[in-house]
């Protein structure tokens, strides 16, 4: 799988590319993940990327021009899918992001400042996406958050598949509680039906828990 990010801070993508099972991914060729400041397409002296907004108001607008040349030179003559960062777009999803899994080539498009010329929302991008009902200085962290999470979707990259159906939100509910050895430390022991050696009697122990985690903690994912 391919993936491009426009940013005004690729620095910031340097160690979450880098380290634990994404940098393990890219070295394996699982992935490739390649970043792009968005200055490389500005024009000028200055290289500026920025404006103020028609109309008035506070801050600034990234200008359509280098947007437009940016995605435009990174689109494999348009077979990418290109998704901008955006908090009002699609909520994040474990469905989401496996149905992003089955792309070949993503650009992800990092806005920054009060966003970006609605011509290019409007123009250049096939999906928005927003990690929650937030808003981040940039969208760099976001594209971050998305791209671990479609990953996960990739065969080979968690290394034990299993550990996608039995983590949260699989199945709508939240995950189980975990414990490791000791069995017992500082008077708190774990609970028996773990140490039953009954896999199934563990099973409906685990399947009880993340009900009882998703009524208390998130009611509305079991709502129909």
């Amino acid at each position: 799988m391919k993936i491009d990010v426009v940013t005004l801070f690729p620095q910031m993508l340097d160690g979450f590319l880098s380290e634990s099972m994404m940098g393990r991914a890219r070295s394996n060729g699982l992935v490739d993940i390649r970043v792009h400041n968005l200055r490389n397409w500005a024009k000028g002296k200055h290289k500026q990327v920025d404006d103020r907004p028609f109309g008035g108001g506070a801050g600034m607008v990234l200008m359509p021009e280098p947007i437009f040349d940016a995605m435009e030179s990174l689109a494999d003559g348009g077979a990418c899918h290109r998704v901008y960062l955006a908090p009002d777009g699609e909520p994040l999803s474990p469905r989401l992001a496996q149905s992003l899994a089955d792309k070949d080539h993503i650009v992800f498009f990092s806005g920054h400042y009060e966003g970006i010329d609605e011509r290019a929302r409007e123009k250049l991008f096939d999906q928005e996406i927003s990690i929650g009902d937030y808003v981040l200085t940039n969208g760099t962290l976001a594209a971050a958050v998305v791209i671990d999470c479609l990953c996960r979707f990739l065969p080979g990259f968690l290394g034990e598949e299993k550990s996608l159906t039995s983590e949260s939100f699989e199945g709508s509910l939240l995950d189980f509680p975990q414990y490791t050895r000791p069995a017992m430390f500082r008077d708190m022991p774990i609970p028996e039906e773990l140490l039953s050696g009954n896999h199934a009697e563990i099973d409906r122990w685990r399947q009880r828990k993340r009900e009882e985690k998703t009524r208390e903690r998130r009611p509305d994912l079991l709502e129909d």
